[in-house]
């Protein structure tokens, strides 16, 4: 019990069948040995190690009533306790130099968060208090790696899921009994939902307070594992092909998956809310989840931004490019992208708080600020390597043709400035994979909508920010010309 190591999730995930459905067929055996997974368990199975590691355990884990935690569960009481959970995340996320959106780290805050907030849930239903809390425990206990989804199927968006011809499309209540909760339909999109212990399916935050909506208003964990859920997975970014030639997507590629609840039993003791549209709105921000899954988000965009400017100045170095004023202005970008997000994220620190559940809680105005301006960054990043490369993102054979009897003009025509042929094609590669593959136009896409509409996230902070004190500075200074 405790933190766990690459072994034991491996062995928890093999130990425990899920329906998983991809390229036309139904996974059969151990999960960890199928081509569209085995690669990415590998990834998180390091991760996992590292809390295992002698020299990294005081970083990775921490010490209550003699049982050592990872560090993504423990609740910061103090700024230290805010920080030292901060570098747990920072070393994850540079470990896939921020290309893995949904390490662990990631919702285990979440529920760490709700747990305290577990009054939020009591107002619903008193039991709900008692089940966030439990399911904190037991999460944290078994190390779980959890998964979630949010989002219904997008059908018809011009009218609300109730009013769908089908109303078993989005996933609803079907039915309450002594067990449980039976839900009926699919949600979008569970990334890692195939190699996670359990899903936590979350409310969209979205719903209309009417009585139409309360079947899909609801807030519950389950097993992976569970009968009648099913994973229906994306074609697989991850080709099978080498780390040569797929650096990134061959070893970081988190499948995405549409969520089928077939009569789906949810016991009552897994229920957080139900049935109540409004407190399922205000969830995440009503028990400052979102504010502490932002601040693991802002590590791994930093890990991003490290890693592309890493990879321009790389580029740049190897083909001599450094004299020309454009190319620093473009490098220029990422490095200002790079410490913008540093200076967010340190300003949250710097303003973090006691919350009303006493949970040292980051300051959200830098976070939602950052959360809202990444989107449109990161897409201009990866325009800037894309620009940066021109033609050599063009020219990359692969390891087979390394390795084959036109080895000689490959040596002689790609060899870079002050890099050997051999070096500059992995590099080039390595360029194209965060760029202009299928995986690096996923992660674009990804980042794009990581925390929904852009518009809507706009004007959502648009209407939240206190924007009075510098319009009564305005009105004071015109009023005092006036005199």
């Amino acid at each position: 019990m405790g933190a766990k190591s690459g072994a034991e999730y491996v062995e928890r995930l093999n130990a425990e069948p899920r329906e998983v459905w991809i390229h036309g067929e139904r996974v059969e055996g151990n999960i960890s040995e199928h081509p569209a997974f085995r690669n990415v368990i590998a990834s998180m199975a390091r991760l996992y190690d590292m809390q295992c590691d002698p020299a990294l355990r005081d970083e990775m884990t921490f010490e209550e009533d003699g049982q050592r935690y990872g560090m993504s569960w423990l609740v910061p009481r103090t700024h230290d306790d805010l920080v030292r959970r901060g570098h747990m995340m920072r070393r994850w996320a540079q470990t896939s130099f921020g290309m893995m959106g949904r390490t662990s780290d990631y919702l285990n805050v979440a529920i760490t968060a709700m747990a305290q907030a577990s009054a939020y849930f009591a107002g619903n239903h008193p039991s709900y208090a008692e089940n966030i809390q439990a399911y904190y425990a037991y999460a944290r206990d078994r190390d779980l790696t959890l998964t979630h989804t949010l989002i219904s199927p997008q059908v018809n968006r011009a009218v609300n899921v109730g009013k769908l011809q089908d109303p078993y499309i989005a996933a609803r209540v079907v039915e309450k009994n002594s067990r449980g909760v039976v839900i009926r339909g699919a949600r979008l999109l569970a990334t890692q939902g195939p190699i996670a212990d359990e899903i936590l399916v979350f409310p969209s935050t979205v719903l209309r307070n009417t009585e139409e909506d309360a079947p899909y208003s609801f807030a519950f964990a389950i097993p992976s594992a569970t009968p009648g859920l099913r994973y229906i997975c994306r074609e697989s970014f991850d080709y099978g092909r080498s780390h040569f030639d797929h650096p990134l997507g061959s070893r970081f590629e988190e499948m995405d998956a549409i969520v089928v609840f077939d009569d789906v039993l949810v016991p009552w003791e897994r229920i957080f809310l139900l049935e109540d549209a409004e407190r399922c709105n205000q969830l995440h921000q009503a028990t400052h989840a979102v504010v502490h899954m932002t601040y693991q988000v802002m590590h791994k965009n930093i890990a991003k931004c490290e890693f592309l400017l890493g990879l321009a100045e790389s580029m740049v170095d190897a083909i001599g490019i450094g004299q020309f004023q454009h190319v620093k202005e473009k490098v220029a970008e990422i490095i200002l992208a790079l410490e913008t997000m540093k200076a967010f994220l340190r300003a949250s620190e710097a303003d973090a708080s006691l919350d009303e559940y006493g949970v040292m809680t980051p300051a959200w105005a830098p976070l939602n600020a950052a959360r809202n301006l990444f989107p449109k960054t990161y897409p201009r990043l990866v325009e800037i390597i894309q620009q940066l490369g021109a033609s050599g993102l063009m020219a990359i054979p692969t390891e087979a043709d390394w390795h084959s009897e036109i080895r000689g003009d490959l040596e002689r025509f790609l060899q870079g400035r002050n890099i050997d042929a051999y070096q500059r094609l992995k590099l080039f590669r390595l360029a194209w994979d965060a760029a202009l593959s299928s995986f690096g136009s996923r992660q674009v896409l990804y980042e794009r909508f990581f925390f929904g509409d852009p518009v809507r996230m706009y004007g959502a902070l648009y209407d939240s920010y206190d924007k009075a004190p510098y319009v009564s500075r305005v009105k004071a200074f015109l009023d005092g010309e006036s005199e």
